[in-house]
């Protein structure tokens, strides 16, 4: 694509003929903007102003102004000074600093300085070329213009003697160079412009009439030096002639032209080359002096006398790669001789490649895809051929690489993904080799630092945790801490602890627990019950703060250990406030006999729910043993009369827990062989025992009792009858069984039931039956008798005596058989 378009620049110019003069004009020059690929090439005058427009980057990059603010667009260049400045706000490239073509190509044409621009977010490079267009800013001039050009010539000269000139020097190029020359009016010499066979322009006065010393012996006139440029320049020299008397023999160099070639690196002093020219007049006129009359005087010097040219400068090849010596042969008549020696400078590799960083990505995020620009570098040698041939590097193994992107530059990008969590940086060292021989090098390193992302979740040191705490504990307790890592960094690792809603028992887990969410700590909100709860199982997540937040969840199980904090209960045989419940031992009854089995549960686990059974002795011969582990009673000897019919066990059933708790059960057992001697004994159980031996005492007090629970019996029935059919109208009516009364949880771990055997038991009434109450009770053991004188109140014994009355009927005839019996 091509764009072109005209700049009309005015500029003034200044002539020095004497006089000053301001002239203006108006120059129009063509601007012409080339950009392919990203490449804007600018024409504009030397010696613009400061602020200048070159043309408008934006418009003809065909970008948006915004872009060029977004992307932080900036002008890059190799150079101390920067002739121009962007203006991103407008797209407008203008001057910075005041352009001298002269200065800044010389000679060379056409002369352009090239510079890149940078954008960012993306990245974009553009290469623009400005071509410094020459005006007419200097005058012709002449090496030594504040010198005579002194001659000295032979009046014997003949008509057509060469003199050769000095040349005038412009810096302007083109039309403005160097035009013409012209010499002054005089009546002997004419100016004549030839080539020589090296293309290199003599200037030359040519003598077109004889001199004559006598007439005029010095000659004065001026040779002007004149530009094709407009307004014309001009520069002037003067020329000063001596005549001398006949020298008509003018030195003749041996070559017309001098070639050879030179290192740079030549040391000074060393000669290059000898030139020698001969004359073929004798004696003095044949005596031939050596001169150099270029302006390179500064870096060669001639011996006058054997014409050895040698180096007394420092040679630069990237400064100048070829000069053109004019060498002069002077006899003492005055006649000049003139050749020409042209010297190549070879270059050889001494500059080492020059790496600029033009723009960074620093640090980079570990997800950019391989193949992200890293960086940009300008890298450029001065030497030339195989000196100045690159070959960009990096060392060691690491994942990147370098691509040459235009002419000296090249892209660092990178190779493969970047894992943060392994490698946190690169140390990047970038080499540039020269091909010279030695080669040359230099080298920048870069630290590349490796932003992280979100892409590591948190990670728990295991996949399920196991905490315990005792029961009984107290609200707020710490029970266990979990804890994750994050491979991630900053707030990419800030790990933050959640508990799942889960629910535990029908409630939620939030009830039972609290979790921090910064330190992991789990902590107990209630008090636990090991008898109500066992174990908690929970779910904690582990959640980072990146953007998306990772997460991971790990299970936590919380086991509630048993203390020991509650006592056994004895299941069998009930104990009640004041009944009196005994089981009947014959007194036949062998050693091992089973009297009855104590029964007891404790609700605590393990250890504190291993009971023991033991029995306080309460006699020198006891008759009975309990086991330790089953809480049988069994008879331990024969029973003989001496043992009394009443028998008050006291037993101890104690668990295994640490401190152990303990209860008591009262057993009582009646040794005897029939229900008359059991009753004997255990009718006065409140009082001391009186026995009468006056039968008729017993005899008028059992008709008294009969007729009294006749009575009673009738009063009762008549008001259960009352008492139910009131409640049966609001009350639930249930028909739940007094005892056994088993908890939860309770078994039997033998298999066959509380007790191993069963019992049954009959009740009698005796004479004394006036002092005590009768409590009515299911069958229970064939020995069972039950004497009752407190549990009148007991709403078990209402519904039991109001549900079987006509048992306890048959048990009151019974009685008065008994003791009619008896009398």
């Amino acid at each position: 694509m091509e764009l072109r378009g005209f700049i009309s620049v005015g500029l003034r110019w200044r002539s020095f003929h004497g006089l000053r003069q301001q002239l203006g004009a108006l120059l129009v020059l063509l601007c012409v903007v080339n950009m392919v690929g990203g490449q804007i090439r600018y024409s504009i005058p030397e010696e613009m102003k400061k602020g200048s427009v070159i043309g408008n980057v934006a418009q003809d990059l065909g970008l948006d102004v915004r872009r060029l603010r977004s992307g932080r667009a900036r002008i890059v260049t190799g150079e101390n000074i920067q002739y121009t400045e962007l203006k991103t706000d407008k797209g407008l490239l203008v001057v910075n600093e005041r352009i001298d073509r002269e200065q800044l190509c010389g000679d060379v044409t056409p002369c352009s300085f090239s510079f890149e621009m940078i954008l960012e977010n993306p990245m974009e490079l553009h290469q623009i070329t400005i071509e410094v267009l020459d005006i007419n800013d200097h005058a012709p001039v002449f090496p030594d213009k504040d010198k005579s050009l002194n001659f000295e010539i032979s009046e014997s000269a003949a008509v057509g003697g060469l003199f050769p000139l000095q040349r005038a020097k412009d810096l302007d190029v083109g039309i403005n160079a160097l035009k013409d020359y012209i010499l002054s009016p005089n009546d002997n010499f004419v100016l004549n412009r030839q080539m020589n066979p090296g293309g290199m322009e003599f200037v030359q006065m040519v003598l077109q009439k004889p001199l004559d010393r006598e007439k005029q012996p010095i000659l004065n006139f001026k040779l002007i030096a004149v530009d094709g440029g407009t307004p014309q320049r001009s520069g002037s020299v003067n020329i000063d002639v001596t005549v001398l008397d006949v020298n008509d023999n003018v030195p003749i160099f041996n070559q017309t032209a001098y070639k050879l070639s030179v290192m740079e690196n030549v040391p000074t002093g060393t000669n290059i080359v000898t030139v020698n020219a001969t004359d073929a007049d004798s004696g003095s006129n044949g005596l031939i002096t050596y001169s150099l009359s270029s302006s390179e005087s500064d870096l060669f010097k001639i011996d006058g006398k054997t014409g050895s040219i040698s180096v007394s400068g420092q040679l630069d090849f990237e400064k100048q790669r070829k000069y053109e010596l004019i060498v002069q042969a002077k006899d003492q008549g005055g006649f000049v001789g003139m050749s020409k020696v042209i010297v190549d400078v070879i270059d050889v590799n001494d500059n080492a490649p020059v790496l600029n960083i033009m723009s960074i990505l620093n640090p980079v995020s570990e997800d950019s895809p391989p193949g992200t620009t890293i960086a940009i570098f300008n890298i450029k040698d001065s030497d030339s051929e195989q000196n100045g041939h690159i070959k960009c590097s990096i060392e060691g193994k690491l994942p990147f690489k370098i691509e040459s992107s235009m002419k000296h530059y090249y892209n660092l990008v990178s190779d493969q993904y970047f894992d943060r969590e392994t490698i946190q940086e690169y140390n990047i060292t970038v080499t540039a080799t020269d091909s010279g021989s030695p080669p040359l090098f230099t080298f920048k390193t870069i630290n590349l630092k490796i932003s992280d992302v979100n892409d590591n979740p948190p990670v728990f040191d295991r996949n399920k945790f196991s905490a315990h705490i005792s029961e009984n504990n107290s609200p707020g307790v710490s029970i266990f801490a979990v804890s994750a890592r994050d491979s991630d960094l900053n707030q990419n690792a800030r790990i933050s602890y959640i508990l799942e809603d889960t629910e535990v028992s029908g409630a939620p887990v939030s009830t039972f627990v609290s979790l921090n969410s910064e330190s992991g700590v789990i902590s107990a909100v209630r008090t636990f019950d090991y008898e109500q709860i066992k174990e908690l199982q929970l779910t904690v997540k582990a959640q980072d703060g990146g953007s998306p937040p990772l997460s991971s969840n790990v299970t936590v199980k919380i086991l509630i250990q048993d203390q020991n904090d509650n006592p056994p209960q004895v299941l069998y045989p009930v104990q009640t406030g004041g009944s009196l419940v005994a089981e009947m031992v014959p007194r036949s009854a062998d050693v091992g006999y089973l009297v009855t089995k104590v029964v007891a549960v404790d609700v605590d686990s393990g250890q504190n729910a291993w009971l023991s059974y033991k029995l306080q002795r309460a006699t020198d011969r006891p008759l009975f043993e309990v086991g330790l582990q089953n809480g049988e009673i069994r008879t331990i000897r024969q029973v003989t009369d001496k043992d009394a019919v009443k028998q008050r066990l006291s037993l101890t059933v104690e668990d295994n827990g640490q401190p152990s708790r303990s209860a008591t059960v009262i057993v009582n057992v009646a040794v005897a062989d029939s229900f008359p001697e059991v009753m004997s004994e255990f009718t006065d159980f409140t009082q001391d025992k009186e026995y009468n031996d006056n039968l008729t005492f017993y005899l008028v007090l059992a008709l008294a009792v009969v007729s009294f629970l006749f009575i009673t019996c009738l009063v009762v029935i008549i008001s259960v009858k009352i008492y139910r059919w009131r409640q049966s109208r609001v009350l639930y009516h249930s028909n739940l069984p007094v005892i056994p009364y088993y908890p939860p949880r309770y078994s039997d771990t033998l298999g066959t039931g509380t007790l191993q055997h069963v019992y049954n038991y009959e009740v009698c009434r005796t004479t004394d039956s006036r002092k005590s109450d009768m409590k009515f009770m299911p069958p229970m053991s064939d020995s069972l008798v039950s004497v009752d004188g407190a549990d009148a109140d007991d709403p078990r014994v209402e519904k039991d005596m109001s549900g079987n009355f006509s048992q306890m009927s048959t048990l009151v005839s019974r009685d008065i058989v008994l003791i009619s019996n008896i009398a």
